[in-house]
């Protein structure tokens, strides 16, 4: 029979197992002097609570660097990165599957191209072939958590299911269910740019931000996702930050959705491949092609892009007032030539209270955005929750 003290005090216990594991995680490494000043705890309680993290396998002690201090130095703490999550991100060309480390580290990623939009059902099938592929090439001792699956369109928070991918055709798919029975692991889904959006906010370009919005741009459109208050704003259901379908063209194409002129319809990496005469590419391949081109073509659509890219931009600035707006995928890679314009027409005509002091930056985590937001949303049981892993 369990005594009110003690059930009392067992959640006191979790709660700081919980604190430290997270400040371990999101640092990316933190000393015992350092976890000590953040939580407000003693010495000799951080040094229990270390010592059961570590006893579980879930950080790893090592000494630290030679100073000219006096005085023992403190341990440095770090998350063990041989507790992993795989990470999954379907879209219209590929299917890219990762393996990304509890410290934050990306140990692999590979992407599968496809022939076509793969269905549900072979996204699946993909994903759980290279899971297992991955597995068998980490190191021994590689201990997985589960999947977070980064995925291109409306997922409902309650159960996972993609209720509509637009671009991959997919509706009301169950898509977390299948993987879950074909991996035999813990499956948890959420829209790709919300999760780019906690990975920047995390380790990225909104590092330290309160209150930050995310753009991101990949094969399959613009997504978005915001950090409001320290908060990842998620909605009632989930659906939350839809800013692709923000109109910007009036005057512009039917989009997928059946509004007219949306961001994803007047701004695209596809057009911008198009203007290179290349068929399909990621971040990498668009950002080197534009770091290098002259082409007035290309020059042409990039400007195009920019001016429509701006006017969402403002209308992020004059609903949320955030602090940093980040751009990512190819939205990164329009920043990475034309940061001064996109600024510069963004905040040209935005309302002066919410313009003043916004910083629009280029996302720091490259291709690995969503491989660690995924990441993020896989470990947030066992961060929330430090039980020893399996």
């Amino acid at each position: 029979m369990c005594r009110g003290g003690d059930v009392s005090s067992d959640r006191v216990r979790q709660r700081n197992l919980s604190t430290v594991l997270s400040l371990v995680h999101r640092a990316q490494g933190a000393s015992r002097s350092q976890l000590t000043q953040a939580t407000g705890l003693n010495r000799s309680t951080i040094a229990a609570l270390v010592g059961e993290l570590a006893d579980s396998g879930l950080v790893v002690e090592t000494e630290p660097p030679a100073s000219n201090r006096v005085g023992r130095p403190s341990p440095v703490v770090t998350a063990d990165p041989s507790v992993v999550a795989f990470t999954v991100n379907p879209e219209i060309d590929a299917v890219t599957v990762g393996a990304v480390g509890l410290d934050g580290t990306v140990h692999r990623r590979i992407r599968c191209e496809t022939d076509r939009v793969p269905s549900a059902a072979e996204a699946v099938s993909l994903a759980a072939a290279t899971i297992g592929s991955l597995a068998s090439s980490l190191p021994p001792g590689t201990r997985a958590v589960g999947v977070g699956v980064a995925m291109p369109g409306l997922v409902r928070r309650d159960d996972g299911l993609v209720r509509l991918a637009p671009h991959l055709g997919w509706v009301d798919e169950p898509f977390v269910d299948l993987l879950q029975s074909a991996t035999g692991l813990p499956v948890v889904a959420a829209n790709d740019a919300s999760l780019g959006a906690r990975a920047e906010s995390i380790f990225g370009a909104g590092r330290g931000v309160g209150t930050m919005v995310f753009l991101n741009g990949g094969a399959s459109g613009v997504g978005g996702g915001a950090i409001v208050d320290g908060v990842p704003l998620a909605g009632v259901d989930g659906y939350a930050g839809e800013l692709g379908h923000t109109l910007v063209n009036s005057n512009g194409r039917r989009c997928h959705c059946g509004a007219i002129g949306c961001l994803e319809t007047e701004v695209g990496q596809q057009a911008l491949l198009a203007a290179f005469g290349v068929a399909r590419g990621d971040d990498d391949d668009l950002d080197a092609l534009l770091a290098s081109s002259r082409d007035s073509a290309v020059l042409d659509e990039v400007t195009r892009q920019v001016g429509f890219l701006a006017i969402a931009l403002r209308n992020i600035i004059n609903v949320f007032n955030p602090e940093v707006i980040v751009l990512g995928g190819f939205l990164g890679a329009l920043h990475g030539v034309a940061g001064d314009r996109i600024a510069e027409l963004a905040t040209a005509t935005a309302l002066p209270g919410p313009r003043e002091g916004v910083v629009i930056r280029r996302a720091e985590l490259g291709s690995r955005r969503l491989l660690i937001g995924a990441a993020e949303l896989a470990f947030a049981g066992l961060l929330a929750d430090p039980a020893p892993v399996p």
